[in-house]
Protein backbone atom coordinates (compact mmCIF):
# COMPACT_ATOMS: atom_id res chain seq x y z
CA UNK A 1 0.00 0.00 0.00
CA UNK A 2 1.37 3.43 -0.95
CA UNK A 3 0.87 5.92 1.91
CA UNK A 4 2.37 8.95 0.15
CA UNK A 5 0.33 12.15 -0.09
CA UNK A 6 0.17 12.67 -3.84
CA UNK A 7 -1.66 16.00 -3.46
CA UNK A 8 1.44 17.79 -2.07
CA UNK A 9 3.75 19.71 -4.44
CA UNK A 10 6.25 17.56 -6.30
CA UNK A 11 9.31 17.09 -4.08
CA UNK A 12 12.64 18.18 -5.51
CA UNK A 13 16.00 16.64 -4.79
CA UNK A 14 16.62 13.68 -2.49
CA UNK A 15 13.92 13.51 0.17
CA UNK A 16 14.90 10.52 2.29
CA UNK A 17 17.92 8.65 3.58
CA UNK A 18 16.50 5.55 1.85
CA UNK A 19 16.11 7.30 -1.52
CA UNK A 20 18.98 5.16 -2.81
CA UNK A 21 19.53 1.71 -4.27
CA UNK A 22 19.61 -1.30 -1.96
CA UNK A 23 23.06 -2.44 -3.06
CA UNK A 24 24.62 0.73 -1.69
CA UNK A 25 23.34 -0.23 1.78
CA UNK A 26 24.42 -3.87 1.49
CA UNK A 27 27.87 -2.85 0.25
CA UNK A 28 28.17 -0.26 3.04
CA UNK A 29 27.30 -3.03 5.51
CA UNK A 30 30.12 -5.20 4.10
CA UNK A 31 32.58 -2.27 3.99
CA UNK A 32 31.65 -1.45 7.60
CA UNK A 33 32.55 -5.01 8.60
CA UNK A 34 35.78 -5.47 6.65
CA UNK A 35 37.18 -2.11 5.49
CA UNK A 36 35.99 0.58 7.93
CA UNK A 37 39.11 2.75 7.72
CA UNK A 38 40.07 2.56 4.03
CA UNK A 39 40.35 5.96 2.27
CA UNK A 40 38.84 6.20 -1.23
CA UNK A 41 38.12 8.60 -4.05
CA UNK A 42 35.39 8.53 -6.70
CA UNK A 43 35.32 9.97 -10.24
CA UNK A 44 32.33 11.51 -12.04
CA UNK A 45 32.06 10.89 -15.81
CA UNK A 46 29.54 12.28 -18.29
CA UNK A 47 29.40 9.85 -21.23
CA UNK A 48 27.12 12.33 -23.01
CA UNK A 49 29.47 15.36 -22.85
CA UNK A 50 27.37 17.41 -25.28
CA UNK A 51 24.83 17.71 -22.45
CA UNK A 52 26.07 20.54 -20.24
CA UNK A 53 24.68 22.45 -17.28
CA UNK A 54 24.22 26.20 -16.98
CA UNK A 55 25.73 28.03 -14.03
CA UNK A 56 22.18 28.39 -12.65
CA UNK A 57 21.63 24.61 -12.89
CA UNK A 58 25.00 24.00 -11.22
CA UNK A 59 24.09 26.39 -8.36
CA UNK A 60 20.85 24.48 -7.78
CA UNK A 61 22.81 21.21 -7.82
CA UNK A 62 25.25 22.55 -5.21
CA UNK A 63 22.34 23.65 -3.03
CA UNK A 64 20.81 20.16 -3.20
CA UNK A 65 24.18 18.54 -2.50
CA UNK A 66 24.56 20.61 0.67
CA UNK A 67 21.12 19.42 1.84
CA UNK A 68 22.34 15.80 1.79
CA UNK A 69 24.12 16.57 5.05
CA UNK A 70 20.76 17.17 6.76
CA UNK A 71 19.34 13.71 6.01
CA UNK A 72 19.35 10.96 8.60
CA UNK A 73 17.63 7.63 9.13
CA UNK A 74 14.17 8.05 10.66
CA UNK A 75 12.72 5.63 13.22
CA UNK A 76 10.20 4.37 10.63
CA UNK A 77 12.99 3.78 8.12
CA UNK A 78 15.02 1.87 10.71
CA UNK A 79 12.02 -0.34 11.54
CA UNK A 80 11.48 -0.97 7.83
CA UNK A 81 15.10 -2.12 7.36
CA UNK A 82 14.91 -4.32 10.47
CA UNK A 83 11.73 -5.96 9.13
CA UNK A 84 12.48 -6.30 5.41
CA UNK A 85 16.29 -6.46 5.28
CA UNK A 86 17.20 -8.91 8.03
CA UNK A 87 20.57 -9.58 6.37
CA UNK A 88 21.74 -6.10 7.47
CA UNK A 89 23.56 -6.74 10.75
CA UNK A 90 22.41 -5.13 14.03
CA UNK A 91 25.89 -3.58 14.37
CA UNK A 92 25.56 -1.96 10.95
CA UNK A 93 22.05 -0.67 11.68
CA UNK A 94 23.33 0.85 14.93
CA UNK A 95 26.02 2.60 12.86
CA UNK A 96 23.43 3.74 10.32
CA UNK A 97 21.21 5.31 13.00
CA UNK A 98 23.96 7.82 13.78
CA UNK A 99 25.37 8.11 10.25
CA UNK A 100 25.49 11.46 8.44
CA UNK A 101 26.92 12.47 5.10
CA UNK A 102 29.30 15.45 5.32
CA UNK A 103 29.26 16.98 1.82
CA UNK A 104 31.17 20.10 2.86
CA UNK A 105 34.16 17.94 3.87
CA UNK A 106 33.81 15.06 1.41
CA UNK A 107 32.70 16.67 -1.90
CA UNK A 108 34.12 19.30 -4.21
CA UNK A 109 31.75 20.13 -7.10
CA UNK A 110 33.25 22.41 -9.77
CA UNK A 111 31.90 24.22 -12.84
CA UNK A 112 34.16 24.73 -15.86
CA UNK A 113 32.74 27.22 -18.42
CA UNK A 114 33.21 26.20 -22.04
CA UNK A 115 33.99 29.78 -23.10
CA UNK A 116 35.02 32.97 -21.35
CA UNK A 117 34.09 32.93 -17.67
CA UNK A 118 31.52 35.74 -17.51
CA UNK A 119 29.75 34.58 -14.35
CA UNK A 120 26.38 34.76 -16.16
CA UNK A 121 23.61 32.40 -14.95
CA UNK A 122 23.01 31.05 -18.46
CA UNK A 123 26.69 30.34 -19.12
CA UNK A 124 27.25 26.68 -20.08
CA UNK A 125 29.93 24.45 -18.65
CA UNK A 126 31.11 20.98 -17.76
CA UNK A 127 30.72 19.89 -14.17
CA UNK A 128 33.00 17.73 -12.11
CA UNK A 129 32.45 16.29 -8.64
CA UNK A 130 35.38 15.09 -6.53
CA UNK A 131 34.49 12.69 -3.74
CA UNK A 132 36.96 11.61 -1.08
CA UNK A 133 36.90 10.20 2.44
CA UNK A 134 36.65 6.82 4.13
CA UNK A 135 34.92 4.20 1.99
CA UNK A 136 32.25 3.55 4.63
CA UNK A 137 31.52 7.29 4.90
CA UNK A 138 31.35 8.10 1.15
CA UNK A 139 29.86 4.98 -0.43
CA UNK A 140 26.31 6.38 -0.31
CA UNK A 141 27.01 9.47 -2.43
CA UNK A 142 26.89 7.84 -5.86
CA UNK A 143 23.13 7.38 -6.27
CA UNK A 144 21.92 10.77 -4.93
CA UNK A 145 24.62 12.68 -6.83
CA UNK A 146 23.72 11.01 -10.13
CA UNK A 147 19.99 11.47 -9.54
CA UNK A 148 20.48 15.14 -8.61
CA UNK A 149 22.66 15.84 -11.66
CA UNK A 150 20.03 14.33 -13.95
CA UNK A 151 17.31 16.31 -12.19
CA UNK A 152 19.30 19.55 -12.57
CA UNK A 153 19.69 18.97 -16.30
CA UNK A 154 15.97 18.39 -16.87
CA UNK A 155 14.92 21.17 -14.51
CA UNK A 156 17.03 23.88 -16.19
CA UNK A 157 18.38 22.69 -19.57
CA UNK A 158 15.90 20.36 -21.29
CA UNK A 159 12.56 21.65 -19.98
CA UNK A 160 10.30 20.87 -22.95
CA UNK A 161 8.44 18.01 -21.23
CA UNK A 162 5.87 17.27 -18.54
CA UNK A 163 4.72 14.37 -16.35
CA UNK A 164 1.55 13.69 -18.31
CA UNK A 165 1.13 10.03 -19.19
CA UNK A 166 4.17 8.76 -17.26
CA UNK A 167 2.19 6.46 -14.97
CA UNK A 168 0.12 5.16 -17.89
CA UNK A 169 3.23 4.60 -20.01
CA UNK A 170 4.84 2.61 -17.20
CA UNK A 171 1.63 0.59 -16.77
CA UNK A 172 1.62 -0.27 -20.49
CA UNK A 173 5.29 -1.27 -20.43
CA UNK A 174 4.66 -3.34 -17.32
CA UNK A 175 1.74 -5.15 -18.92
CA UNK A 176 3.73 -5.94 -22.06
CA UNK A 177 6.59 -7.36 -20.02
CA UNK A 178 4.29 -9.34 -17.73
CA UNK A 179 2.27 -10.66 -20.66
CA UNK A 180 5.57 -11.93 -22.09
CA UNK A 181 6.22 -13.74 -18.80
CA UNK A 182 9.13 -11.55 -17.69
CA UNK A 183 10.18 -11.18 -14.05
CA UNK A 184 10.98 -7.47 -13.74
CA UNK A 185 12.50 -5.11 -11.17
CA UNK A 186 12.66 -1.32 -11.42
CA UNK A 187 16.34 -0.22 -11.32
CA UNK A 188 16.00 3.42 -12.41
CA UNK A 189 17.05 5.62 -9.48
CA UNK A 190 20.43 6.84 -10.70
CA UNK A 191 19.37 8.31 -14.05
CA UNK A 192 15.75 9.14 -13.32
CA UNK A 193 14.28 12.45 -14.42
CA UNK A 194 13.41 13.16 -10.80
CA UNK A 195 11.91 11.44 -7.78
CA UNK A 196 8.32 12.24 -8.77
CA UNK A 197 8.83 10.54 -12.15
CA UNK A 198 10.20 7.41 -10.48
CA UNK A 199 7.27 7.33 -8.05
CA UNK A 200 4.74 7.68 -10.90
CA UNK A 201 6.52 4.96 -12.87
CA UNK A 202 6.63 2.53 -9.98
CA UNK A 203 2.97 3.16 -9.17
CA UNK A 204 2.15 2.30 -12.80
CA UNK A 205 4.21 -0.87 -12.55
CA UNK A 206 2.52 -1.91 -9.30
CA UNK A 207 -0.90 -1.43 -10.95
CA UNK A 208 0.17 -3.53 -13.92
CA UNK A 209 1.42 -6.22 -11.55
CA UNK A 210 -1.93 -6.38 -9.73
CA UNK A 211 -3.86 -6.53 -13.01
CA UNK A 212 -1.50 -9.15 -14.41
CA UNK A 213 -2.04 -11.29 -11.32
CA UNK A 214 -5.82 -11.01 -11.73
CA UNK A 215 -5.47 -12.14 -15.35
CA UNK A 216 -3.22 -15.06 -14.41
CA UNK A 217 -0.25 -13.77 -16.42
CA UNK A 218 3.06 -15.55 -15.94
CA UNK A 219 5.18 -12.43 -15.44
CA UNK A 220 5.92 -10.84 -12.10
CA UNK A 221 7.06 -7.49 -10.70
CA UNK A 222 9.71 -8.46 -8.17
CA UNK A 223 10.12 -4.94 -6.78
CA UNK A 224 12.34 -1.87 -6.95
CA UNK A 225 15.95 -1.23 -6.06
CA UNK A 226 14.91 2.12 -4.55
CA UNK A 227 14.58 1.43 -0.83
CA UNK A 228 12.35 4.45 -0.13
CA UNK A 229 9.87 3.53 -2.86
CA UNK A 230 9.87 -0.09 -1.68
CA UNK A 231 9.03 1.19 1.81
CA UNK A 232 6.22 3.40 0.46
CA UNK A 233 4.63 0.43 -1.29
CA UNK A 234 5.39 -1.97 1.58
CA UNK A 235 7.55 -4.26 -0.54
CA UNK A 236 11.03 -5.64 0.10
CA UNK A 237 13.69 -3.79 -1.91
CA UNK A 238 15.71 -5.77 -4.46
CA UNK A 239 19.35 -5.57 -5.44
CA UNK A 240 22.52 -7.45 -6.26
CA UNK A 241 26.04 -6.01 -5.87
CA UNK A 242 27.97 -3.34 -7.78
CA UNK A 243 31.35 -3.30 -9.52
CA UNK A 244 32.52 -1.08 -6.68
CA UNK A 245 32.84 -4.03 -4.28
CA UNK A 246 35.21 -5.89 -6.62
CA UNK A 247 37.05 -2.72 -7.70
CA UNK A 248 37.66 -1.62 -4.11
CA UNK A 249 39.01 -4.96 -2.91
CA UNK A 250 41.27 -5.27 -5.96
CA UNK A 251 42.66 -1.77 -5.35
CA UNK A 252 43.17 -2.38 -1.62
CA UNK A 253 45.00 -5.70 -2.12
CA UNK A 254 46.57 -4.83 -5.50
CA UNK A 255 46.30 -8.57 -6.15
CA UNK A 256 44.14 -8.75 -9.26
CA UNK A 257 44.48 -12.51 -9.91
CA UNK A 258 42.93 -13.21 -6.46
CA UNK A 259 40.76 -10.13 -5.90
CA UNK A 260 37.56 -11.57 -7.39
CA UNK A 261 37.68 -14.62 -5.14
CA UNK A 262 38.35 -12.38 -2.13
CA UNK A 263 35.33 -10.22 -3.02
CA UNK A 264 33.07 -13.29 -3.30
CA UNK A 265 34.49 -14.72 -0.08
CA UNK A 266 33.92 -11.56 1.94
CA UNK A 267 30.41 -11.07 0.55
CA UNK A 268 29.49 -14.52 1.88
CA UNK A 269 31.49 -13.69 5.01
CA UNK A 270 29.19 -10.74 5.64
CA UNK A 271 25.81 -12.18 4.65
CA UNK A 272 26.17 -15.99 4.61
CA UNK A 273 25.21 -18.46 1.91
CA UNK A 274 22.00 -18.10 -0.04
CA UNK A 275 21.54 -14.41 0.87
CA UNK A 276 21.91 -11.66 -1.75
CA UNK A 277 23.14 -14.47 -3.97
CA UNK A 278 23.47 -12.85 -7.40
CA UNK A 279 27.08 -12.31 -8.49
CA UNK A 280 28.20 -9.58 -10.89
CA UNK A 281 30.58 -11.12 -13.40
CA UNK A 282 32.18 -8.44 -15.56
CA UNK A 283 34.32 -6.16 -13.35
CA UNK A 284 37.54 -7.62 -14.77
CA UNK A 285 35.89 -9.58 -17.59
CA UNK A 286 33.59 -12.59 -17.18
CA UNK A 287 36.25 -15.22 -18.04
CA UNK A 288 38.42 -13.97 -15.15
CA UNK A 289 35.39 -13.99 -12.84
CA UNK A 290 34.58 -17.60 -13.71
CA UNK A 291 38.03 -18.77 -12.58
CA UNK A 292 37.18 -17.53 -9.07
CA UNK A 293 33.53 -18.62 -9.24
CA UNK A 294 34.56 -22.25 -9.77
CA UNK A 295 36.69 -22.43 -6.60
CA UNK A 296 35.59 -24.03 -3.31
CA UNK A 297 34.50 -21.50 -0.71
CA UNK A 298 37.10 -20.71 1.95
CA UNK A 299 34.96 -19.54 4.84
CA UNK A 300 36.09 -16.62 6.95
CA UNK A 301 35.81 -17.36 10.71
CA UNK A 302 32.88 -15.00 11.37
CA UNK A 303 30.77 -16.03 8.36
CA UNK A 304 27.08 -16.37 9.36
CA UNK A 305 25.68 -19.92 9.36
CA UNK A 306 28.79 -21.74 8.12
CA UNK A 307 27.56 -25.18 6.95
CA UNK A 308 29.08 -28.23 8.62
CA UNK A 309 31.31 -30.22 6.28
CA UNK A 310 31.80 -33.92 7.06
CA UNK A 311 35.19 -35.56 6.75
CA UNK A 312 35.93 -36.45 3.17
CA UNK A 313 33.45 -33.94 1.80
CA UNK A 314 34.59 -30.88 -0.14
CA UNK A 315 33.18 -27.42 0.47
CA UNK A 316 30.75 -26.20 -2.16
CA UNK A 317 32.03 -23.80 -4.80
CA UNK A 318 30.86 -20.19 -5.14
CA UNK A 319 29.08 -21.17 -8.35
CA UNK A 320 27.12 -23.86 -6.51
CA UNK A 321 26.13 -21.58 -3.63
CA UNK A 322 25.25 -18.40 -5.56
CA UNK A 323 21.74 -18.40 -7.03
CA UNK A 324 22.98 -16.88 -10.26
CA UNK A 325 24.77 -14.03 -11.99
CA UNK A 326 24.14 -10.52 -13.34
CA UNK A 327 24.95 -9.55 -16.95
CA UNK A 328 25.81 -5.85 -17.23
CA UNK A 329 28.01 -5.44 -20.32
CA UNK A 330 28.88 -7.07 -23.62
CA UNK A 331 26.78 -9.31 -25.85
CA UNK A 332 24.00 -11.01 -23.82
CA UNK A 333 23.71 -13.95 -26.25
CA UNK A 334 27.41 -14.75 -25.90
CA UNK A 335 27.13 -14.35 -22.12
CA UNK A 336 24.26 -16.86 -21.88
CA UNK A 337 26.21 -19.38 -23.97
CA UNK A 338 29.34 -18.87 -21.87
CA UNK A 339 27.43 -19.38 -18.62
CA UNK A 340 25.73 -22.52 -19.89
CA UNK A 341 29.10 -23.99 -20.88
CA UNK A 342 30.54 -23.01 -17.50
CA UNK A 343 27.78 -24.59 -15.40
CA UNK A 344 27.86 -27.78 -17.48
CA UNK A 345 31.63 -28.04 -17.08
CA UNK A 346 31.15 -27.59 -13.33
CA UNK A 347 28.54 -30.36 -13.24
CA UNK A 348 25.95 -27.96 -11.80
CA UNK A 349 22.45 -29.14 -12.72
CA UNK A 350 20.45 -26.76 -10.53
CA UNK A 351 18.53 -24.09 -12.45
CA UNK A 352 20.39 -20.80 -12.08
CA UNK A 353 19.22 -17.21 -12.53
CA UNK A 354 20.62 -14.59 -14.90
CA UNK A 355 19.76 -10.99 -14.04
CA UNK A 356 20.02 -8.72 -17.09
CA UNK A 357 20.58 -5.04 -16.30
CA UNK A 358 22.35 -3.38 -19.23
CA UNK A 359 20.24 -0.65 -20.89
CA UNK A 360 17.11 -2.76 -21.29
CA UNK A 361 13.84 -2.13 -23.12
CA UNK A 362 10.84 -4.39 -23.80
CA UNK A 363 12.23 -5.93 -26.98
CA UNK A 364 15.58 -6.72 -25.35
CA UNK A 365 13.89 -8.28 -22.30
CA UNK A 366 11.75 -10.54 -24.47
CA UNK A 367 14.73 -11.55 -26.63
CA UNK A 368 17.03 -12.22 -23.67
CA UNK A 369 14.25 -14.19 -21.99
CA UNK A 370 14.00 -16.45 -25.03
CA UNK A 371 17.74 -17.11 -25.33
CA UNK A 372 18.11 -17.68 -21.56
CA UNK A 373 15.22 -20.12 -21.29
CA UNK A 374 16.47 -22.04 -24.32
CA UNK A 375 19.68 -22.62 -22.35
CA UNK A 376 17.84 -23.65 -19.16
CA UNK A 377 18.21 -20.42 -17.13
CA UNK A 378 15.69 -18.39 -15.16
CA UNK A 379 16.01 -14.86 -16.55
CA UNK A 380 15.04 -11.75 -14.60
CA UNK A 381 15.36 -8.11 -15.64
CA UNK A 382 16.46 -4.96 -13.83
CA UNK A 383 15.03 -2.19 -16.01
CA UNK A 384 16.18 1.34 -15.23
CA UNK A 385 16.46 4.42 -17.43
CA UNK A 386 13.98 3.08 -19.99
CA UNK A 387 11.34 3.35 -17.26
CA UNK A 388 12.35 6.39 -15.22
CA UNK A 389 13.62 8.73 -17.95
CA UNK A 390 11.51 8.05 -21.05
CA UNK A 391 10.13 11.39 -22.24
CA UNK A 392 9.25 13.16 -25.48
CA UNK A 393 9.88 16.84 -26.20
CA UNK A 394 6.46 18.47 -26.34
CA UNK A 395 7.24 20.87 -29.19
CA UNK A 396 8.98 18.43 -31.57
CA UNK A 397 7.76 14.92 -30.72
CA UNK A 398 11.41 13.84 -30.61
CA UNK A 399 13.04 11.95 -27.79
CA UNK A 400 14.19 13.89 -24.73
CA UNK A 401 17.43 11.95 -24.29
CA UNK A 402 18.65 10.99 -20.78
CA UNK A 403 22.14 11.79 -19.56
CA UNK A 404 24.54 8.88 -19.43
CA UNK A 405 26.45 9.75 -16.27
CA UNK A 406 28.39 7.48 -13.92
CA UNK A 407 30.29 7.77 -10.65
CA UNK A 408 32.88 5.06 -10.12
CA UNK A 409 35.41 4.31 -7.44
CA UNK A 410 38.72 5.79 -8.66
CA UNK A 411 41.08 4.81 -5.83
CA UNK A 412 41.15 2.84 -2.59
CA UNK A 413 43.94 2.74 -0.01
CA UNK A 414 45.93 5.04 -2.31
CA UNK A 415 45.85 2.65 -5.28
CA UNK A 416 43.93 3.26 -8.54
CA UNK A 417 40.60 1.43 -8.81
CA UNK A 418 39.58 0.24 -12.28
CA UNK A 419 36.84 -1.63 -14.12
CA UNK A 420 37.39 -3.51 -17.37
CA UNK A 421 33.95 -5.06 -18.10
CA UNK A 422 32.94 -7.13 -21.14
CA UNK A 423 32.81 -4.12 -23.47
CA UNK A 424 35.64 -1.67 -24.15
CA UNK A 425 33.21 1.27 -23.93
CA UNK A 426 32.74 0.57 -20.22
CA UNK A 427 36.43 0.53 -19.24
CA UNK A 428 36.79 2.82 -16.22
CA UNK A 429 39.73 4.29 -14.34
CA UNK A 430 43.44 4.96 -14.80
CA UNK A 431 44.29 3.91 -18.38
CA UNK A 432 47.80 2.76 -17.46
CA UNK A 433 46.44 0.53 -14.69
CA UNK A 434 43.71 -0.81 -17.00
CA UNK A 435 46.34 -1.81 -19.58
CA UNK A 436 48.55 -3.37 -16.88
CA UNK A 437 45.72 -5.46 -15.41
CA UNK A 438 44.49 -6.57 -18.84
CA UNK A 439 47.97 -7.88 -19.60
CA UNK A 440 48.30 -9.51 -16.16
CA UNK A 441 44.94 -11.31 -16.47
CA UNK A 442 45.30 -12.22 -20.15
CA UNK A 443 42.17 -10.20 -20.92
CA UNK A 444 40.85 -10.58 -24.47
CA UNK A 445 39.51 -7.27 -25.83
CA UNK A 446 35.83 -7.22 -26.74
CA UNK A 447 33.58 -4.78 -28.50
CA UNK A 448 29.84 -5.17 -28.96
CA UNK A 449 27.82 -3.31 -31.57
CA UNK A 450 25.06 -2.66 -29.00
CA UNK A 451 27.47 -1.11 -26.52
CA UNK A 452 27.79 2.49 -27.75
CA UNK A 453 27.84 4.39 -24.45
CA UNK A 454 27.11 7.77 -26.08
CA UNK A 455 23.60 6.78 -27.20
CA UNK A 456 22.38 4.02 -24.88
CA UNK A 457 18.80 5.38 -24.71
CA UNK A 458 18.46 7.01 -28.12
CA UNK A 459 19.58 10.22 -29.80
CA UNK A 460 18.13 13.72 -29.86
CA UNK A 461 16.91 13.42 -33.46
CA UNK A 462 15.02 10.15 -32.84
CA UNK A 463 11.34 10.56 -33.65
CA UNK A 464 9.24 8.74 -31.07
CA UNK A 465 6.57 6.42 -32.38
CA UNK A 466 3.30 6.80 -30.52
Amino acid sequence: MDHFDWSTPFPEGVISFLDTDLYKLTMQCAVFKYYPDVPVTYAFTNRTPEKKLSRKAFSWLCEQISKLGNISLSDDELRYLQTHCKYLSPQYLDFLKEFRLKPRDQLNPTFNPIGADTGAEDELGDIHIEIKGKWVDTILYEIPLLALTSEAYFKFMDTDWNYEGQEEKAYDKGMRLLEAGCIVSEFGTRRRRDYHTQALVFRGLVKSSKDAEKCGLAGKLSGTSNVHLAMRFNLPPVGTVAHEWFMGIAAITDDYPNATEEALRRWIGCFGEGVLGIALTDTFGTPEFLKAFSKPIRYLPDTPNIPSINEGERPLTYAEVYAGVRQDSGDPANFVKLMREFYEKQGIKEKKTIVFSDSLNIEKCIEYKRISEEQGFQPTFGVGTYLTNDFVQLSTGKKSVPLNIVIKLSSAAGNPAIKISDNIGKNTGDSEKVAQVKKLLGYVEKEWAGGDETSRWGKADDVVQS
